[in-house]
């Protein structure tokens, strides 16, 4: 990139070029030399906007933990079913590149360092996911959705453990709609109204 020439909103230009660089090549193939040339910039742009290339992972990791969240708040407004609205929402959280940031994140400390003033406990990514779904079955149980002596945190915990496993490649490839549907509908079936917990 010549010098003297303005690059406007430069972050977001990173960040979506990380998206792709991980989404094509994968978690082992997204360095700063990668990104910077996927962007189009000099390597230099990246490190005036960022203290070093953990600083950048972390934000991306937050950027996406935030999409994460809007994404299971939505679901408050959805007239979908309680199984129909959990398959599309662990759809959403566990996409490739969200799979590839919780492989970063388990494989480099000092990202998890950082991440921690954000996410003090678990792994980041699938600590928001789990909170929010948690808040989420709370707001079905009021609405008399889920069984009142549903573990709704219990629950939550299950479902993205359970998910992270079954996108991560239990099945040797991305899952489709009625595997997940299936899980969900498996772990959800002792928390319908009317079912002794």
């Amino acid at each position: 990139m010549p010098t003297g020439v303005a690059l406007h909103d430069a972050r977001a230009r990173l960040l979506a070029a990380a998206e792709r660089v991980l989404t094509r090549d994968g978690a082992g193939a997204l360095t700063s030399r990668a990104v910077t040339e996927e962007a189009g910039v000099a390597k230099g742009v990246l490190h005036r906007h960022f203290a070093d290339f953990d600083d950048f992972l972390a934000e991306f990791v937050r950027a996406r933990a935030a999409g994460i969240e809007a994404e299971i708040d939505s679901l408050d407004e959805s007239t979908g079913t309680l199984v129909a609205n959990l398959t599309r929402a662990l759809t959403r959280i566990f996409t490739p590149v969200n799979l590839g940031l919780v492989s970063l994140v388990i494989t480099r400390d000092h990202l998890r360092t950082r991440l921690r003033t954000t996410t003090p406990h678990g792994i980041p990514l699938l600590s928001e996911a789990s909170t929010r779904l948690a808040a989420y079955l709370d707001a079905e149980r009021r609405r008399g959705r889920v069984n009142p002596g549903a573990d709704t945190r219990t629950l939550a915990l299950t479902l993205i453990g359970t998910g992270h496993l079954l996108f991560a490649g239990e099945l040797g490839a991305l899952p489709d709609a009625s595997a997940v549907r299936e899980i969900v509908e498996a772990i959800t079936v002792a928390a319908e109204p009317g079912v002794r917990p």
